[in-house]
């Protein structure tokens, strides 16, 4: 290109770049076709004229946000940086950082709540960060999906984070005061038909958006299985669990299975679950990864919000079928 042909492309391209005019007025401003117009934009990517930057926050991996979106099918995937730790070369190394993904939660929360939304919150480490991280909601209705780890500590996390999304957002909280596991069915049964129980179960048809955690089936990383005995854990583990999430138990498929725990539990029914327009689990760490592919598979959550070292072993497990794309969206969502 020669010096003329050089001034008209940077024009072109300013005009087009900068001030966010069409093809067809810079044609008409420098008396051109609109094809030239095209041919001239093209040539100035091509050789280096004009150079295309795409940034986002350092902590968040564009690239892997979206190819795992597409391997899975998903609405939204968002990607954080692992952490890593002193002395650890590999970040894969690195346990998850919950308070990290709590905050991207929230401000994904604060982009995929409407006005006049219900926001189911499920216990998870990870949920009540997001809660506490919360800055700003619109006017919406917060229910709490299931009963907190143990009710008889002072840890009601899940009861407190769902009493901040409802004050960020100036709407009614309807927390859970139950645990989560309770020893058998027709304790279970009786508790859900407390009042304030049952008032938030009523809520769990209109949930628009919720947020859910999941588990390994490991100590430490499942809720359910550190609350069941050792007999308990074994049978589960023969019917080859493989991910929690909310107090349902899922095999390395996706599929449910230990249904009969379910009966004990203070929590969302799965199906009821499935009718959510937007289901946003939030789990990283690479110990997680297996976890969240199955419960992936389950076609229970709609959104991700994750880490590096995750999202690296997700990428890795060859692309099956799509079952959040299949989800009815009464919303439009």
């Amino acid at each position: 290109m020669g010096p003329a042909e050089l001034m008209q492309a940077a024009a072109m391209a300013r005009r087009f770049y900068l001030e966010g005019k069409s093809k067809i007025q810079i044609a008409d401003e420098f008396g051109v076709s609109r094809f030239k117009v095209a041919r001239v934009l093209e040539t100035a990517l091509e050789r280096d004229l004009v150079r295309i930057e795409i940034r986002v926050p350092a902590e968040l991996d564009a690239d892997r946000s979206d190819a795992l979106r597409a391997h899975y099918g998903l609405r939204h995937v968002v990607v954080v940086e692992s952490p890593t730790e002193a002395g650890t070369a590999d970040a894969d190394d690195a346990a998850a950082d919950p308070e990290n993904l709590g905050e991207v939660a929230a401000d994904l929360l604060g982009e995929l709540v409407t006005d006049g939304d219900v926001l189911g919150l499920a216990w998870g480490r990870s949920t009540i960060h997001m809660a506490a991280a919360l800055r700003q909601l619109p006017p919406c209705t917060v229910v709490q999906l299931t009963g907190v780890y143990d009710a008889g500590t002072a840890d009601r996390g899940s009861v407190e984070a769902v009493r901040r999304a409802a004050e960020v957002a100036g709407g009614e909280a309807h927390p859970i005061y139950a645990p989560m596991l309770l020893p058998d069915t027709a304790t279970a049964s009786a508790l859900r038909s407390q009042t304030g129980i049952a008032r938030a179960f009523e809520y769990f048809d209109k949930v628009t958006v919720a947020a859910v955690s999941i588990g390994s089936w490991e100590p430490g990383i499942s809720t359910v299985h550190d609350m069941l005995s050792d007999e308990e854990r074994d049978h589960y583990s023969s019917l080859g669990v493989a991910a929690e999430m909310s107090a349902h138990l899922f095999d390395a498929e996706g599929r449910r299975i230990g249904r009969d725990l379910g009966e004990r539990c203070i929590t969302v029914e799965a199906e009821r679950l499935r009718r959510v327009p937007e289901v946003v689990a939030i789990a990283g760490g690479q110990r997680k990864a297996a976890a969240i592919d199955a419960v992936l598979r389950s076609g229970l959550v709609t959104s991700l919000v994750t880490d590096t070292a995750a999202a690296d072993q997700l990428l890795e497990v060859p692309a099956g079928p799509h079952p959040a794309l299949e989800r009815r969206d009464p919303d439009g969502r």
